[in-house]
């Protein structure tokens, strides 16, 4: 599996997944995924995080506060440029295929009480 990650992007990462994911019911086979999804959730929030910062360090804070309200994080009042900027990343995140898949993966996983917290953390 550790190959494969190396091969794939984030998104096509957590499709695989979540497909795989779809045909498991062994416990430890799901962790397996799951944690692989884990990985590739991270990595696609933050090569989002890196396009989001890119494309706003030319936008004036009147043209950021659009884009968020366009993408469904309004720039609230009191809130800093910088967070405007992570509810903007986690938004259009959110809207991702990859979060999607990555849900789903997630749901597998519980429907057989599989998930990345050990049961003394819970």
């Amino acid at each position: 599996m550790e190959e494969m990650a190396m091969e794939m992007n984030p998104t096509a990462l957590l499709l695989d997944l979540a497909a795989r994911a779809q045909r498991m019911s062994d416990p430890n086979t799901l962790h397996g995924l799951l944690a692989a999804g884990h990985r590739a959730w991270c990595e696609g929030v933050a090569e989002v995080q890196a396009g989001v910062g890119r494309e706003s360090a030319s936008l004036s804070d009147a043209r950021l506060a659009e884009r968020c309200t366009a993408a469904g994080a309004p720039w609230e009042q009191g809130m800093t440029r910088g967070e405007a900027v992570s509810a903007l990343t986690f938004a259009i995140w959110d809207a991702s295929p990859a979060a999607m898949a990555y849900t789903e993966l997630g749901e597998c996983a519980a429907r057989f009480g599989v998930c990345l917290l050990g049961e003394e953390l819970l």
